[in-house]
């Protein structure tokens, strides 16, 4: 297989199981669809049947081949052993789709999707692009990288064999966000003041039960001050609830989900949040300035997340055991009342984001797919 200047690119993506490798996925393939000719390449997703890219991939418009899954386990344990013989299947399938689609690069993201198309592209002799969504890279994109044609890393110093930074591809909604120009508009939809400094509460799709004790009982302490919050609780987390306010106090606002995270991002000045790698993304690439709460379990890769954001002056971070609702009293309120503070940290987190990493991954994509075997 090879790349023809009569017929379009076939361009393979590999990131299935999670949103954390299925967002910058499709948001990749949306740079490659807006380049010229973009309409005419073919983009084929790959993923397995238990995965969330079941619906969101088909929602976005692309086609998805299903594959056999190969859980990995992140370090090397005994369980490691027992791999290889899930991959043979999933490998031989793979590689079967790949000739059927004529593919001129495999570009993948990490998860049980991904090894079995970084070992079939090796077997199919197709070119290899690896993007790693953490500061801390998992097995799959280890070995990848070994195999890899180019590597891209959202975060400056990941360890990952070759590795250039890139940063983390975002949807146009999110990287091309004029915060200041929409926050009237976002205010008004979530029923908050236009004026007033703004706290945006999230921990994730799910909520986070550490942020949503802190920020309730830090709402006094808050709205007391003129903050107005707005709270997205998670959807099964019905037990978060704010007293009513007296008509006079800055609005506290609690949502289960937040279907529109742009203009969540527009109507606030500082987030309180995990530190998920396409969190932090979003954030600097919008220059909101946070206070992460990396989660206290797995192998601290939430907390490297986020260090490069925190060492460049655009967030603070805080452990989740510390987080209190005085250490908000303490930290945040302070901050939220300085229109200053806040402008620096803003202006600080801007310039750790990569609103472009999307077309910087597409450009390194292209070259690869058209580049000699």
């Amino acid at each position: 297989m090879s790349a023809s200047s009569i017929r379009p690119l076939s361009v393979v993506l590999a990131g299935g199981g999670t949103g954390g490798h299925i967002e910058p996925m499709l948001a990749l393939a949306d740079a490659l669809r807006r380049r010229p000719g973009g309409d005419d390449l073919r983009i084929t997703c790959l993923g397995t049947e238990r995965g969330m890219e079941t619906r969101l991939v088909p929602a976005r418009g692309y086609e998805l081949r299903l594959i056999p899954p190969v859980p990995l386990p992140r370090k090397p344990t005994p369980d490691l052993l027992r791999v290889p013989g899930r991959v043979w299947g999933a490998v031989a399938r793979t590689r079967a789709l790949l000739e059927e689609l004529d593919a001129d690069v495999v570009v993948g993201f990490g998860g049980y999707v991904a090894l079995p198309a970084y070992l079939a592209a090796r077997r199919a002799r197709v070119p290899i692009v690896v993007h790693e969504q953490n500061a801390l890279p998992g097995l799959a994109n280890r070995i990848g990288a070994r195999l890899a044609a180019r590597v891209a890393v959202t975060t400056p110093g990941t360890p990952l064999h070759a590795g250039e930074h890139v940063g983390m591809p975002l949807r146009t909604a999110i990287s091309s966000l004029d915060r200041a120009g929409r926050r009237a508009e976002a205010r008004a939809a979530f029923g908050l003041d236009a004026d007033r400094p703004t706290l945006l509460v999230f921990g994730g799709s799910q909520g986070a039960a550490t942020l949503n004790r802190a920020a309730v009982g830090a709402a006094d302490a808050l709205t007391a001050a003129g903050v107005q919050v707005l709270h997205a609780r998670g959807p099964k987390n019905t037990d978060v609830e704010v007293p009513a306010r007296p008509a006079a106090s800055a609005p506290y606002v609690v949502v289960d989900y937040l279907e529109r995270m742009d203009l969540a991002y527009a109507a606030a000045d500082l987030a309180l949040c995990r530190a998920g790698a396409v969190t932090v993304a979003e954030l600097s690439a919008v220059g909101l300035p946070a206070a992460f709460v990396p989660l206290p379990i797995g192998n601290g890769e939430q907390r490297r997340n986020a260090l490069p954001v925190v060492e460049a002056g655009g967030g603070l971070l805080v452990e989740d055991a510390d987080l209190t609702p005085s250490w908000i009293g303490e930290h945040l309120v302070p901050l939220l009342t300085d229109p200053a503070a806040l402008a620096g940290y803003a202006e600080h987190a801007a310039a750790a984001g990569a609103p472009d990493a999307d077309e910087r991954l597409a450009d390194i994509v292209v070259d690869v797919a058209r580049g000699p075997r």
